[in-house]
């Protein structure tokens, strides 16, 4: 089923950005919106019998504000779009893709496969359920939002994060330019093969962290789960902690100055490691030589340095 929408001037706003209006409308045909442009899409759902695809595609300089979405691809090739107040359920799959200068806020996306070579794209105040969330981007903002995804921001490059509470397993691999702030990050294989990260001020969960990365430095962030920060080229530590860290910066060139213990150190490459106190210092099966220095402001339990 789909309505006839009532296009009009926007009587609101004076000298409005957006010369239509789409308002109250039900949608499901295929491309029902096609290459709209300068257009308001207010309380629409896209949804329906004949489940078609790509609602919104090729869309330039529009508004999409508290609609409900459960179609295939309805937005992809935006051009200067805003999402906002909406929902995308599970049945969006790959909702936004190839889109450039957007900003999504305050919407719910249940879509698997969100936000695909996306360029300048800003999302704030939003929960996202979204495997493979954010794959080959570039140039990407997130604040004060929920995020889950099994592949977090996979290659993409030139991100800024701030207050976000995120849960995933393999996030932040093979990307580049990425600052994150007052986070908390719940994910195992976190940054792996990344480079020039800078993570402040935030809760970083998860087995094996960082591991190839290059250029990565954590700012008074807490650092929890096996084996973190091996493989590492100029990797620096500064004012952090480190909880049921075993096994830590195996061949890893390495800058650390940590508050409290580290259960266990293994074969650092080089570099200096400051800790209160170290439960053990490996020394041995190296396949690489390795003489970087831990310190201890404690005495280790263990160790021979």
């Amino acid at each position: 089923m789909q309505t006839v929408p009532k296009t009009t001037p926007d009587i609101n706003e004076n000298n409005s950005e957006y010369i239509n209006v789409i308002s109250g409308c039900t949608f499901d045909e295929e491309r029902a919106l096609y290459n709209i442009k300068d257009t308001k899409v207010v309380n629409c759902v896209f949804a329906g019998d004949a489940d078609g695809e790509s609602v919104l595609k090729e869309g330039r300089h529009y508004l999409v504000d508290n609609c409900s979405f459960s179609l295939r691809y309805p937005m992809w090739h935006a051009h200067n779009f805003v999402l906002t107040e909406s929902y995308m359920d599970e049945k969006t799959r790959a909702p936004l893709w190839y889109c450039v200068d957007g900003k999504i806020q305050n919407c719910n996306i249940d879509g698997i496969k969100c936000l695909r070579e996306c360029r300048n794209v800003k999302i704030k105040d939003c929960v996202i359920n979204s495997s493979e969330f954010g794959w080959k981007c570039d140039s990407i903002i997130i604040s004060d939002s929920k995020i889950n995804a099994a592949y977090f921001l996979f290659e993409t490059n030139n991100v800024d994060i701030t207050n976000l509470d995120m849960t995933g397993k393999y996030s932040f691999q093979y990307m580049e330019n990425l600052h994150i702030k007052d986070s908390r990050l719940d994910t195992k294989d976190a940054f792996w093969h990344s480079k020039n990260v800078l993570v402040e001020n935030s809760l970083l969960k998860g087995e094996y962290l960082g591991w190839f990365s290059e250029n990565l430095t954590l700012v008074n962030c807490k650092i929890t789960g096996t084996q973190p920060l091996c493989y590492c080229k100029n990797l620096k530590l500064i004012n952090c902690t480190m909880e049921n860290t075993d096994l830590a910066f195996e061949y890893s060139e390495v800058e650390a100055d940590i508050k409290g213990h580290i259960d266990s150190v293994k074969n650092p490459k080089s570099g200096t490691i400051k800790a209160d106190s170290v439960g053990e210092i490996i020394e041995e099966e190296a396949i690489m030589p390795c003489c970087g220095q831990v310190i201890t402001r404690i005495q280790s339990i263990r160790g021979n340095r």
